[in-house]
Protein backbone atom coordinates (compact mmCIF):
# COMPACT_ATOMS: atom_id res chain seq x y z
CA UNK A 1 0.00 0.00 0.00
CA UNK A 2 1.32 3.48 -0.95
CA UNK A 3 2.26 5.61 1.99
CA UNK A 4 -0.49 8.35 2.80
CA UNK A 5 2.06 11.59 2.54
CA UNK A 6 0.11 14.19 4.87
CA UNK A 7 0.69 18.08 5.08
CA UNK A 8 2.78 17.76 7.74
CA UNK A 9 4.95 15.06 6.66
CA UNK A 10 5.15 17.00 3.10
CA UNK A 11 6.39 19.81 4.49
CA UNK A 12 8.82 17.85 6.65
CA UNK A 13 10.34 16.72 3.80
CA UNK A 14 10.79 19.82 1.95
CA UNK A 15 12.46 21.32 4.64
CA UNK A 16 15.09 18.02 5.17
CA UNK A 17 15.43 18.66 1.14
CA UNK A 18 16.13 22.10 1.07
CA UNK A 19 18.78 21.82 4.57
CA UNK A 20 19.99 19.03 2.43
CA UNK A 21 21.00 20.68 -0.64
CA UNK A 22 22.26 23.94 1.68
CA UNK A 23 24.67 21.75 3.62
CA UNK A 24 25.82 20.24 0.22
CA UNK A 25 27.99 23.66 -0.11
CA UNK A 26 27.10 23.44 -3.82
CA UNK A 27 23.92 24.88 -6.04
CA UNK A 28 21.36 25.67 -2.81
CA UNK A 29 24.11 27.40 -0.71
CA UNK A 30 25.90 29.37 -3.63
CA UNK A 31 22.30 30.92 -4.58
CA UNK A 32 21.32 31.67 -0.82
CA UNK A 33 24.17 33.73 -0.41
CA UNK A 34 25.86 34.79 -3.20
CA UNK A 35 23.17 34.91 -5.51
CA UNK A 36 19.18 36.09 -4.34
CA UNK A 37 20.68 38.57 -2.01
CA UNK A 38 21.84 40.47 -4.66
CA UNK A 39 18.65 40.41 -6.95
CA UNK A 40 16.65 43.38 -6.86
CA UNK A 41 13.01 43.28 -7.39
CA UNK A 42 11.39 46.95 -7.94
CA UNK A 43 7.57 46.17 -7.07
CA UNK A 44 4.92 48.53 -8.57
CA UNK A 45 1.88 49.14 -6.89
CA UNK A 46 -1.16 51.41 -7.19
CA UNK A 47 -2.84 52.87 -3.92
CA UNK A 48 -6.27 54.34 -5.01
CA UNK A 49 -7.71 55.66 -1.92
CA UNK A 50 -11.62 58.29 -2.09
CA UNK A 51 -9.37 60.10 0.64
CA UNK A 52 -6.30 61.26 -1.19
CA UNK A 53 -6.20 64.86 -2.21
CA UNK A 54 -7.44 64.69 -6.26
CA UNK A 55 -4.21 66.83 -6.94
CA UNK A 56 -1.76 64.40 -5.61
CA UNK A 57 -2.91 61.77 -8.34
CA UNK A 58 -0.42 60.32 -9.54
CA UNK A 59 2.46 61.21 -7.35
CA UNK A 60 4.92 58.62 -7.09
CA UNK A 61 6.77 57.04 -3.79
CA UNK A 62 9.83 54.76 -3.43
CA UNK A 63 9.80 53.21 0.09
CA UNK A 64 13.32 51.29 0.51
CA UNK A 65 14.04 49.38 3.90
CA UNK A 66 16.30 47.22 5.93
CA UNK A 67 19.60 47.85 4.36
CA UNK A 68 21.53 46.28 6.98
CA UNK A 69 24.88 47.91 5.84
CA UNK A 70 27.91 46.78 7.04
CA UNK A 71 26.70 42.69 7.49
CA UNK A 72 26.41 41.76 4.00
CA UNK A 73 24.59 44.56 1.79
CA UNK A 74 27.82 46.85 0.65
CA UNK A 75 27.93 51.01 0.02
CA UNK A 76 28.81 49.95 -3.15
CA UNK A 77 25.27 48.12 -3.64
CA UNK A 78 23.70 51.72 -1.87
CA UNK A 79 25.52 53.24 -4.47
CA UNK A 80 23.90 51.61 -7.36
CA UNK A 81 20.59 51.77 -5.22
CA UNK A 82 20.57 55.48 -5.15
CA UNK A 83 21.06 55.39 -8.80
CA UNK A 84 18.46 53.00 -9.55
CA UNK A 85 15.74 55.14 -7.22
CA UNK A 86 16.92 58.61 -9.23
CA UNK A 87 16.26 57.13 -12.36
CA UNK A 88 12.77 56.27 -11.37
CA UNK A 89 12.28 60.08 -10.38
CA UNK A 90 10.26 59.84 -7.33
CA UNK A 91 7.90 62.54 -5.78
CA UNK A 92 8.74 61.50 -2.10
CA UNK A 93 11.22 58.85 -0.69
CA UNK A 94 10.38 56.74 2.53
CA UNK A 95 12.90 55.04 3.96
CA UNK A 96 11.54 52.60 7.35
CA UNK A 97 14.46 51.70 9.26
CA UNK A 98 17.83 49.58 9.47
CA UNK A 99 19.86 51.74 7.96
CA UNK A 100 23.27 50.06 9.54
CA UNK A 101 23.54 46.67 10.94
CA UNK A 102 25.97 47.72 13.34
CA UNK A 103 26.64 51.10 14.46
CA UNK A 104 29.33 50.62 16.91
CA UNK A 105 31.65 49.20 14.75
CA UNK A 106 30.79 51.24 11.18
CA UNK A 107 33.30 53.56 10.11
CA UNK A 108 31.87 55.13 6.55
CA UNK A 109 29.36 57.44 8.08
CA UNK A 110 30.51 60.80 6.20
CA UNK A 111 30.22 58.61 2.96
CA UNK A 112 26.97 57.20 3.59
CA UNK A 113 25.65 60.48 4.51
CA UNK A 114 26.72 61.93 1.18
CA UNK A 115 25.16 59.30 -1.28
CA UNK A 116 21.97 59.81 0.51
CA UNK A 117 22.15 63.10 0.28
CA UNK A 118 22.09 62.56 -3.45
CA UNK A 119 18.69 60.99 -3.25
CA UNK A 120 15.68 63.44 -5.00
CA UNK A 121 12.53 63.82 -4.20
CA UNK A 122 10.83 67.05 -4.56
CA UNK A 123 8.23 66.31 -1.92
CA UNK A 124 10.50 65.40 0.77
CA UNK A 125 12.12 62.37 2.12
CA UNK A 126 11.26 60.76 5.30
CA UNK A 127 12.46 58.21 7.47
CA UNK A 128 12.26 56.02 10.90
CA UNK A 129 13.87 54.12 13.04
CA UNK A 130 14.44 50.76 13.13
CA UNK A 131 15.81 48.26 15.94
CA UNK A 132 19.23 48.06 14.25
CA UNK A 133 19.20 52.00 14.46
CA UNK A 134 19.44 51.76 17.95
CA UNK A 135 21.84 49.98 21.03
CA UNK A 136 24.60 51.85 22.03
CA UNK A 137 24.91 54.99 20.51
CA UNK A 138 23.08 53.82 17.01
CA UNK A 139 20.62 56.16 17.90
CA UNK A 140 22.07 59.45 17.74
CA UNK A 141 24.55 58.38 15.09
CA UNK A 142 21.37 57.32 12.77
CA UNK A 143 19.22 60.91 13.80
CA UNK A 144 22.96 62.66 12.41
CA UNK A 145 23.26 60.46 9.23
CA UNK A 146 19.40 60.82 8.22
CA UNK A 147 18.91 64.63 9.19
CA UNK A 148 22.57 65.36 7.62
CA UNK A 149 21.96 63.80 4.10
CA UNK A 150 17.85 65.90 3.80
CA UNK A 151 15.51 63.55 5.04
CA UNK A 152 12.75 64.38 7.64
CA UNK A 153 13.57 61.70 10.61
CA UNK A 154 10.01 61.12 12.00
CA UNK A 155 9.82 60.13 15.78
CA UNK A 156 6.76 59.97 16.81
CA UNK A 157 5.67 63.05 15.03
CA UNK A 158 4.04 63.92 11.90
CA UNK A 159 4.79 66.24 9.06
CA UNK A 160 2.63 67.53 5.82
CA UNK A 161 3.29 67.34 2.51
CA UNK A 162 1.67 70.33 0.46
CA UNK A 163 1.30 71.13 -2.89
CA UNK A 164 0.99 74.71 -4.83
CA UNK A 165 -2.80 73.59 -5.03
CA UNK A 166 -3.13 73.54 -1.17
CA UNK A 167 -3.57 70.11 -0.98
CA UNK A 168 -1.94 68.18 1.65
CA UNK A 169 -1.25 64.64 2.85
CA UNK A 170 0.26 63.78 6.44
CA UNK A 171 2.93 61.23 7.30
CA UNK A 172 3.77 59.88 10.71
CA UNK A 173 6.27 57.90 11.44
CA UNK A 174 7.00 56.36 15.18
CA UNK A 175 9.70 54.65 16.94
CA UNK A 176 10.85 51.45 16.67
CA UNK A 177 8.67 48.81 18.90
CA UNK A 178 11.52 46.61 19.88
CA UNK A 179 14.24 48.88 21.00
CA UNK A 180 11.95 52.24 20.68
CA UNK A 181 8.90 54.13 22.74
CA UNK A 182 6.33 54.01 20.00
CA UNK A 183 3.72 56.27 20.62
CA UNK A 184 0.81 56.42 17.64
CA UNK A 185 -1.23 58.54 19.99
CA UNK A 186 1.23 61.49 19.79
CA UNK A 187 2.23 60.64 16.32
CA UNK A 188 -1.68 61.38 15.24
CA UNK A 189 -1.63 63.69 17.77
CA UNK A 190 -2.18 67.28 15.43
CA UNK A 191 -3.45 65.45 12.55
CA UNK A 192 -6.90 66.09 11.34
CA UNK A 193 -9.66 63.58 11.40
CA UNK A 194 -10.36 63.90 7.59
CA UNK A 195 -6.58 63.99 6.24
CA UNK A 196 -5.10 61.36 4.12
CA UNK A 197 -2.32 59.70 6.34
CA UNK A 198 0.66 57.63 5.76
CA UNK A 199 1.75 55.73 8.79
CA UNK A 200 5.53 54.69 8.89
CA UNK A 201 6.40 52.04 11.49
CA UNK A 202 9.18 49.56 11.17
CA UNK A 203 6.90 47.09 12.81
CA UNK A 204 4.43 45.51 10.90
CA UNK A 205 2.64 44.08 13.52
CA UNK A 206 1.49 47.67 15.12
CA UNK A 207 -0.71 48.11 12.30
CA UNK A 208 -3.02 46.54 14.78
CA UNK A 209 -2.93 49.41 17.03
CA UNK A 210 -2.99 51.96 13.75
CA UNK A 211 -6.09 50.67 12.35
CA UNK A 212 -7.92 52.18 15.37
CA UNK A 213 -6.75 55.94 14.18
CA UNK A 214 -7.73 57.50 10.75
CA UNK A 215 -4.75 56.28 8.89
CA UNK A 216 -5.25 54.99 5.13
CA UNK A 217 -1.73 53.40 4.43
CA UNK A 218 0.60 51.85 6.67
CA UNK A 219 4.46 51.58 4.85
CA UNK A 220 6.53 49.00 7.12
CA UNK A 221 10.19 46.73 6.58
CA UNK A 222 11.62 44.47 9.42
CA UNK A 223 10.48 41.32 8.20
CA UNK A 224 12.93 40.98 5.24
CA UNK A 225 10.06 38.69 4.46
CA UNK A 226 11.49 36.22 5.90
CA UNK A 227 14.87 36.22 5.14
CA UNK A 228 14.58 32.63 3.74
CA UNK A 229 11.22 30.78 2.84
CA UNK A 230 10.94 27.25 2.38
CA UNK A 231 8.04 26.06 -0.22
CA UNK A 232 4.42 25.25 1.31
CA UNK A 233 5.85 26.07 4.43
CA UNK A 234 6.49 29.62 4.49
CA UNK A 235 9.27 32.09 6.19
CA UNK A 236 11.93 29.58 8.66
CA UNK A 237 12.12 32.63 11.10
CA UNK A 238 10.14 35.61 11.77
CA UNK A 239 11.30 38.77 14.26
CA UNK A 240 9.24 40.09 16.96
CA UNK A 241 6.40 42.51 15.45
CA UNK A 242 6.92 41.15 12.57
CA UNK A 243 5.40 37.79 13.14
CA UNK A 244 1.92 38.54 11.73
CA UNK A 245 2.27 40.26 8.62
CA UNK A 246 5.17 38.99 6.70
CA UNK A 247 5.28 41.02 3.06
CA UNK A 248 3.13 42.42 0.42
CA UNK A 249 -0.30 44.02 1.04
CA UNK A 250 -3.41 43.58 4.08
CA UNK A 251 -6.50 44.83 4.65
CA UNK A 252 -6.90 45.36 8.48
CA UNK A 253 -10.16 46.37 10.17
CA UNK A 254 -14.00 46.68 7.92
CA UNK A 255 -15.58 49.96 8.58
CA UNK A 256 -12.55 52.01 7.75
CA UNK A 257 -9.89 49.73 6.80
CA UNK A 258 -6.00 50.44 7.08
CA UNK A 259 -3.74 49.15 3.79
CA UNK A 260 -0.45 47.89 5.45
CA UNK A 261 2.16 46.91 2.97
CA UNK A 262 5.27 45.08 4.62
CA UNK A 263 8.66 45.56 2.44
CA UNK A 264 10.87 42.74 2.28
CA UNK A 265 13.92 45.12 2.58
CA UNK A 266 17.47 44.86 1.17
CA UNK A 267 19.95 43.63 3.43
CA UNK A 268 20.12 40.55 5.63
CA UNK A 269 20.73 40.19 9.19
CA UNK A 270 22.45 37.48 11.42
CA UNK A 271 22.88 35.27 8.63
CA UNK A 272 24.00 36.47 5.38
CA UNK A 273 21.21 34.09 3.57
CA UNK A 274 17.75 34.82 1.17
CA UNK A 275 15.77 32.74 -0.27
CA UNK A 276 12.59 32.64 -2.38
CA UNK A 277 12.80 36.10 -0.45
CA UNK A 278 14.08 38.67 -2.81
CA UNK A 279 15.93 42.24 -1.47
CA UNK A 280 12.81 44.79 -2.63
CA UNK A 281 12.48 48.71 -3.84
CA UNK A 282 8.84 49.37 -4.13
CA UNK A 283 6.83 52.23 -5.98
CA UNK A 284 3.71 53.40 -5.45
CA UNK A 285 1.72 55.34 -7.63
CA UNK A 286 -1.34 57.64 -5.93
CA UNK A 287 -4.59 58.00 -7.19
CA UNK A 288 -7.69 59.76 -5.94
CA UNK A 289 -10.64 57.15 -6.77
CA UNK A 290 -14.32 58.98 -6.85
CA UNK A 291 -16.42 58.46 -4.41
CA UNK A 292 -19.73 55.61 -5.85
CA UNK A 293 -21.98 57.42 -3.94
Amino acid sequence: MAEKVTRRTFIKRAFRSFLAVAASGTGGYFYAREVEPRMLDITRHKINNVHLPAGFDGVKIIQFSDTHIGFQYTVEQLEKLITRINNIKPDIIFFTGDLLDDPRHFTEINTIITMLSKLNAPLGKFAVYGNHDHGGYGSDLYKQIMEQSGFNLLLNTSATVKLLDGSTLKIAGIDDAMLGKPDLAAAMGEIPQNSFTILLSHAPDKADEAVRYPIQLQLSGHSHGGQIQIPFYGPLVTPPFAEKYIEGFYTIGDKNPLTLYVNRGLGTTRLPFRFLSQPELALFTLYHKKSAS
